[in-house]
């Protein structure tokens, strides 16, 4: 089972990914970081994913439809599997990843729109996300 440098290293070689991190959604700090950064800073890119992936969290209407209350607690996962943001030349895909603590983190990928593959990133980041230890 990979921790979490091979889980990024692994992201790292989808097609048209330029940079990959784990980020701890609550906190805003960056787990780990492998290749570039959007805006060029590893720790913002991290505080600003975490920011988006909180809001999506948090809200009640992105409940599945069997969880109508949108319950939380630390031993309930997040009602969002996935966000995809996109603009004109890349996507952003966050993965929000179960833990046995408190299930407060999410890998964040980076693709060039031109080469990457979005269908194939989400299922990816599902098995890495599935796969990942975190000690």
């Amino acid at each position: 089972m990979p921790g979490i440098d091979e889980c990024l290293l692994e992201a790292m070689r989808l097609p048209g990914a330029r940079g990959a991190a784990l980020v701890d959604w609550i906190s805003g700090l960056a787990l780990g970081t492998v290749g570039e950064s959007p805006g060029g800073d590893h720790e913002t890119a991290a505080t600003e994913a975490a920011e988006i992936a909180r809001l999506a969290a948090e809200q009640h209407v992105f409940a599945p439809a069997d969880d109508p209350d949108g319950a939380s607690g630390a031993d309930v996962d997040p009602p969002v599997e996935d966000l995809i943001l996109s603009n004109r030349d890349s996507y952003h895909v966050l993965r929000f990843v179960g833990t046995s603590f408190d299930g407060s983190v999410v890998l964040h990928l980076w693709l060039a729109r031109a080469e990457g593959n979005l269908a194939l990133a989400r299922i990816r980041l599902a098995e890495m996300a599935e796969r990942l230890v975190l000690a």
